[in-house]
């Protein structure tokens, strides 16, 4: 319950933010913005690699009971992660200008502004990657519960930047890319203390350890070509559109992926919180469990996402007028195709933990890299013939739904994995789930009115839909046998009470 109470205050603080900074910066401002950030992300894709490389190394030593290991580990991962933050300066600061100079579409009068969030996006990168051992390692111990209230934390302070924007007249877009970094330093810090305070293997000594480093340097070199294509597929379509469409195509990209990721903070908190248990089921060789863990888990993965984004996606046009003062033209597909990508992300992702759980990984992320780093030339060749602005995001939905049959097969290969039982547990549940919901749903949003209060009925009824469907549907009949005892045993303590 306090899950979901704390996703829906982030949800709402996030939303209300993106609102007041959008009216404060104007559309080209906030496009400006997300088109930088989205820019330098690009150079942290070592970060990516390495940040499920060391939480698949940390939870596998903390599973073996190894203390000397989990030190020496630890200590390892901080090296490589201080050397990457440095190797991010400097890429930054050479090539990342050069393209922010002589390839990025900037207003001339904003130039000096996007130079000054472009360098403080690049410090908060460093402090992001800097950050990441202490981060896994939260993970590893499956102390969940820390990221609940950090993010609550962190929400507020959020909430605190738009305030100052208001108060503050000097130049908002460079006052805000100052206190977005302040924010990420203050939260990296307290990651920082608490884990120092409560883990005595993150006390960092000066050690090289070859062995550990060379398992982890080719673990996550071969993920490096996966991650690379991920994020260019994900932050490179910001490119483009800056290249095309100008900043204004970059503010509705922004306003799109505010949603989409809003929303998928639900399935990343559950995700997150399963992750360390593939790791230790694969590390125990209990090969069977951890098969029949991802038949239903990349199930209930999807679901919980699509409670929350099929009434959205039927009524959006609606939300974004309640939601937003100025809507940035193209905002509406944008935000349904970036929807759309959450829900195969969500499907898919515990079978990619499950594989780097494995450490075999070599074959996949080339692959799925190859397939990833295809959707910037193809999206490029589309709007080079005057194809919809959309066309990036169509491609990257093509691109995932191979991804995914290339995870069953590698899984198949690596751990059994059995695409019948799959197809039956797990695939075959959610088409059902999706036919009845959506064409009832969507009979019913046709027949309601725009205002808010048959907005709020209509969510309400289409949560109750969904969770019938899922109860009945989606939860295998042991499962169901388990929440009626469970409720039982609730209102029986709540009668004796």
């Amino acid at each position: 319950m306090f899950l979901y109470f704390r996703m829906i205050i982030i949800m709402a603080v996030g939303f209300y933010t993106v609102r007041v900074v959008l009216d404060i910066l104007g559309v080209t401002d906030f496009g400006l913005y997300n088109l930088v950030a989205s820019f330098v992300l690009l150079m942290a894709v070592l970060n990516n690699t390495l940040t499920g490389g060391t939480q698949r190394f940390l939870t596998f030593e903390i599973g073996k009971g190894d203390l000397v290991k989990l030190k020496q580990t630890f200590s390892t991962a901080v090296m490589i992660h201080i050397a990457l933050a440095l190797l991010i300066l400097l890429l930054g600061e050479t090539i990342g200008l050069w393209l922010l100079y002589e390839k990025i579409s900037i207003p001339a009068d904003r130039f000096d502004a996007a130079f000054w969030v472009y360098q403080f996006a690049i410090f908060s990168i460093m402090v992001t990657v800097m950050q990441v051992p202490y981060h896994a390692l939260i993970i590893a111990h499956e102390r969940m519960h820390i990221f609940a209230y950090v993010s609550i934390v962190e929400a507020i302070l959020k909430l605190f930047v738009v305030y100052l924007l208001l108060v503050i007249s000097f130049d908002k877009l460079i006052i805000y890319g100052i206190l977005m970094f302040l924010v990420s330093l203050t939260i990296a810090l307290y990651y920082r203390i608490y884990v120092l305070k409560n883990y005595e293997e993150s006390h960092f000594t000066l050690m090289f350890d070859k062995h550990i480093i060379k398992s982890m340097m080719q673990f996550s070199g071969w993920n490096l070509f996966g991650t690379l294509g991920a994020m260019l597929s994900n932050h490179g379509v910001s490119i483009l559109l800056n290249l095309y469409f100008g900043p204004v195509a970059n503010a509705a990209h922004a306003i799109s992926m505010q949603v989409s990721n809003g929303l998928n903070q639900f399935v990343n908190s559950f995700q997150t919180a399963i992750t360390p248990q593939i790791t230790k089921l694969y590390a125990s060789n209990k090969i069977n469990e951890l098969n029949n863990f991802l038949y239903q888990n990349t199930k209930y993965a999807f679901l919980l996402l699509w409670i929350m984004v099929l009434p959205i996606i039927l009524k959006l046009d609606y939300v974004l007028s309640v939601w937003l003062t100025q809507i940035p033209e193209n905002t509406i597909i944008f935000t349904k195709l970036l929807m759309i990508y959450g829900l195969m992300y969500s499907f898919i992702r515990p079978m990619v933990m499950a594989i780097q759980a494995t450490g075999k990984v070599k074959g996949i992320q080339i692959s799925a890299g190859v397939l990833l780093i295809l959707v910037l030339p193809i999206s490029w060749v589309l709007l080079e013939n005057d194809f919809p602005i959309y066309s990036p995001f169509i491609v990257m939905l093509c691109m995932w739904i191979f991804h995914i049959l290339l995870e069953i097969f590698f899984l198949k290969r690596l751990i059994g994995f059995s695409l019948i039982s799959f197809l039956k547990i797990s695939f075959a549940p959610l088409i059902i789930i999706i036919s009845i919901s959506l064409l009832s749903l969507n009979y019913l949003s046709n027949l309601i009115d725009n205002n808010i209060y048959q907005l709020l009925l209509f969510f309400v009824v289409s949560i109750f839909v969904n969770f019938i469907l899922i109860y009945f549907i989606g939860i295998d009949l042991q499962t169901r046998k388990k929440l009626k005892i469970i409720f039982k045993n609730k209102f029986k303590l709540q009668g004796n009470r």
